[in-house]
């Protein structure tokens, strides 16, 4: 009996719960309904990661109700966001003239940190039905000095706050925050804090109101769209350049090498030269063998996922859900862990490694503890600045869980498919035993230069398109073109693929048979140029300032190098590694 009547109580519950209108989750409101308006965080406007609670600043709270917080996903919670109640009454459709919040007194300590708040350009974000709106705090302008009779700069503070709330039916479309009443930084002064709400009507639909929060003219620039065709269009010629180099040099090749074979000449197979002679070691297996399978199954992965997350961001508006992008990314991460796994686990058997767990092992946890490694050190500063962007333990451990209890899992079953479906030593030539000397060669023919110019054509067709992703993740724009972001990840690929293998050409061309770690390097040096170039932003760009900023900025750029060069590195060494099966198989080796 007492299950009964507990089932029937929830269901009950869950019944009256579904009649509930007034909720920023579905986003409707009847008359008089309550619209909860949140407070996110305040901090300087040049340096985005710094941000602190809204009342680690002096201002007075409202009383008589308590101000709760509200429920974060995982996403959020990793962007930072954590919000607050305001205690802020607002009525939905219901006018609110001017009321006063609190009396906020400025002492000596207010005087001092609103004053520098100001010059710091401090502003503030609030939610109200999931949208967002700014504020500053307050401004630093010319007043009367009454001392000297002159003028100088003084702080004052914004007191009054008036919203313009337009609705559509029973959905809220726009928001609009006004900042008045500024009052002079004057420690014993004593104001009052007030808050006004205006309702207007409007036609526009709730389907589109986040578009006001889109900078069109930014991301739709014609230089822009000059850039996605210039970048095609180089796709376009240096995939016609290469085919054509390759078919009449590879051509040449085949003949001069056939006819060297069929007429057994001594005195010709001592003048040999080429990428023939090296068939012999061109498929032994790569130094560190154990350290490449995992770098070469950790890039299936990132490939896998950036492909899913933008395919998923191009079917959903993920600019106008909080968290939305980096809760995505996780689910991507966790589950494309199977193609790490995969990679791995078919390279290593191919080239006949032993070591195959401590492969597995290393695979699992390379990218995971590097992460980890920079997101420990960046929140240790955080946590000394007291900032909103630190991660909270709970954060941490489920992170922890998921990557336990999913990721890994799934890497192990990639493992296993991965040499399961692997034949060891399915090479079209047979591998010496011994390891032939490598010439010595210009310098224009070593590995380590063909790898750092390898990178210029590649970060020449993203290096516009990696301006306007730093510019909205840095300067506050919301990033949407995620069809300009697909056809240069395309593009990317496609440009890497053929500048290895023109790389791993010449390399072998030189008799250098270390074209594994080369066409990896090569692919991935595209990532030393976007480093660089980032360095360069954060210069002339940005008025970013700061310990804290300036560690967020850079790890967070490592980071993000890190993963591209070990994603474009694989693409590089799958290019090649076609280029090198194809070529060999065709010609007599034996």
């Amino acid at each position: 009996m007492k299950l009964s009547a507990l089932l029937a109580v929830s269901l009950l519950l869950c019944a009256l719960g579904s009649f509930v209108l007034a909720d920023d989750k579905n986003h409707k409101y009847e008359v008089g309904d309550e619209v909860t308006l949140w407070m996110n965080k305040v901090g300087p406007y040049h340096n985005p990661q710094e941000s602190y609670s809204f009342y680690s600043l002096p201002f007075c709270r409202p009383t008589g109700k308590s101000l709760k917080k509200k429920s974060n996903s995982l996403g959020v919670l990793l962007e930072g966001h954590e919000l607050s109640d305001s205690g802020l009454l607002v009525k939905f459709k219901e006018p609110q003239s001017m009321s006063k919040v609190c009396d906020m007194h400025i002492n000596n300590d207010a005087e001092e940190i609103f004053t520098e708040a100001v010059k710091e350009h401090y502003w503030y974000q609030m939610y109200i039905d999931e949208l967002p709106v700014w504020g500053m705090v307050g401004e630093y302008m010319m007043a009367e000095d009454a001392s000297n009779g002159g003028a100088s700069h003084q702080g004052f503070i914004y007191t009054h706050r008036e919203f313009s709330i337009s609705y559509n039916g029973n959905r809220i479309i726009e928001v609009n925050l006004t900042s008045e009443n500024p009052r002079p930084i004057t420690s014993g002064s004593t104001y009052p804090l007030t808050f006004s709400v205006q309702w207007l009507e409007t036609d526009k639909s709730f389907a589109n109101r986040f578009d006001r929060y889109l900078d069109f003219d930014f991301f739709e620039h014609q230089i822009h769209w000059f850039s996605i065709f210039n970048s095609f269009m180089m796709v376009v010629f240096l995939c016609g350049m290469v085919a054509l180099i390759l078919m009449r040099t590879l051509k040449n090749d085949y003949a001069r090498y056939t006819s060297e074979d069929d007429e057994l000449d001594l005195e010709h197979v001592a003048d040999e030269s080429g990428w023939k002679q090296v068939h012999g070691d061109v498929f032994h297996a790569p130094k560190f063998l154990t350290l490449y399978a995992a770098l070469v199954g950790t890039g299936y992965q990132l490939l896998s996922l950036v492909f899913c997350v933008i395919v998923l961001a191009l079917f959903g508006d993920y600019y106008d859900e909080r968290g939305m992008l980096m809760s995505s990314a996780l689910v991507c991460y966790s589950l494309t862990s199977f193609m790490s796994g995969f990679g791995s686990g078919a390279l290593y058997k191919r080239y006949g490694g032993q070591k195959w767990k401590q492969g597995m092992m290393l695979t699992a946890v390379l990218l995971p503890a590097v992460c980890f490694c920079v997101a420990f050190l960046l929140n240790t500063v955080a946590v000394f600045y007291e900032s909103k962007s630190s991660v909270s333990a709970y954060t941490m451990v489920s992170m922890m869980f998921i990557w336990l209890l999913v990721a890994c899992p799934l890497l192990v079953v990639g493992t296993f498919v991965g040499r399961s479906t692997t034949v060891t030593g399915d090479f079209p030539v047979r591998v010496n035993n011994m390891h032939r000397p490598i010439p010595d060669n210009n310098w224009y023919s070593k590995p380590s230069t063909l790898a750092l110019l390898s990178g210029i054509l590649p970060f020449g067709s993203i290096f516009i398109e990696m301006y306007f992703v730093f510019t909205s993740f840095w300067n506050y724009k919301f990033y949407y073109v995620y069809g300009f972001m697909f056809l240069v990840y395309c593009i990317l690929l496609i440009v890497t693929i053929f500048v290895t293998i023109v790389s791993t050409y010449f390399l072998l061309n030189a008799e250098d048979y270390r074209w594994q770690w080369t066409s990896f390097a090569s692919g991935g040096s595209t990532a030393l140029y976007v480093f660089l170039y980032s360095m360069y932003y954060f210069m002339t760009r940005t008025r970013m300032s700061g310990l804290l900023q300036t560690s967020f900025y850079f790890g967070y750029m490592a980071l993000f190098c890190m993963a591209l060069f070990v994603m474009t590195g694989t693409v590089g060494y799958l290019g090649s590694n076609w280029f090198v099966r194809k070529i060999y198989t065709v010609i007599k080796s034996d």
